[in-house]
């Protein structure tokens, strides 16, 4: 593991070795070409159940496991979460895409035990203004949380930064947007969900430290209206409390000694 001096006594976010980010990456990779074949084959009239199906193909066929599949019985390999659904939607025959949806696909993968995980949000056809800006701003938002994984910031740095690339987004396009409340990235490794838990808003300065090798899944979630969320009737999905529009990005990332590395690209 690479280390810093003075640690020995003091929380770090975990670390990975120079390989061990390099068997992410591949993971990584998987969820990256997993979620292009989800997004090239999303159009109007398609089931979202297909593109579960399309997802699973991809990621057995390169000889990975759905993180996903399974997990706490969760039935299928993305989330597909349309709307109003912010994250967690089931995938289903009877949901098909119709033209103007906004849609978040979440994916995980692993190879060889290392997981990745990032998400997507895109339009089936051309967006609204509203639902483009609202997607615009949860990729800035992540962009900026990604930029503060660097060596000697602490997890609140990440919050923050993630945080204050939101409200810079509400600036260049002029409109509000809701921060999800108490859904966020996580840490990442040898099982999807690890701690810390990650907010995507709060003080600077506080929380473990990042070093070379932290590694974290960065998510961030808006909305176009409020900031609560009610879990459906399938005990799965989450959708904004109000009917607002909802986006979500996520990246799985590490420090290093060069600046941040995204693991899943």
């Amino acid at each position: 593991m690479v280390s810093l001096p003075g640690l020995r006594n003091r929380k770090v976010v975990p670390q990975r070795s120079a390989g061990e980010l390099d068997a992410m990456a591949a993971a990584g990779a998987l969820v990256a070409a997993t979620l292009r074949a989800v997004r090239e084959a999303a159009a109007p009239g398609v089931s979202t159940l297909s593109l579960d199906q399309i997802a699973e193909a991809v990621i057995s066929d390169a000889g990975g496991t759905p993180s996903f599949l399974g997990y706490h019985g969760y039935p299928a390999t993305i989330c597909a979460s349309v709307n109003d659904r912010v994250v967690h939607g089931i995938p289903s025959a009877a949901e098909t895409l119709a033209h103007g949806d906004l849609v978040s696909i979440d994916c995980g993968a692993i190879i060889d035990g290392w997981h990745g995980d990032a998400a997507v949000t895109f339009g089936v056809g051309a967006l609204i203004p509203a639902d483009e800006a609202l997607s615009a701003a949860t990729r800035e938002a992540l962009e900026a949380g990604i930029a503060a994984m660097l060596p000697g910031n602490r997890l609140g740095d990440v919050s923050h930064a993630i945080e204050c690339g939101t409200r810079a987004a509400e600036v260049t396009y002029d409109r509000k947007f809701g921060i999800v409340a108490s859904y966020g990235g996580h840490g990442i490794g040898r099982q999807m969900h690890m701690d810390p838990f990650l907010p995507n808003e709060g003080p600077p300065g506080r929380g473990p430290l990042l070093v070379p090798g932290s590694v974290l899944a960065i998510e961030p979630m808006l909305t176009l209206g409020t900031v609560k969320t009610v879990i459906l009737d399938d005990e799965w999905t989450v959708a904004t409390a109000d009917g607002s529009r909802a986006a979500h990005w996520e990246h799985t990332v590490a420090v290093t000694e060069d600046g941040p590395r995204v693991l899943t690209t």
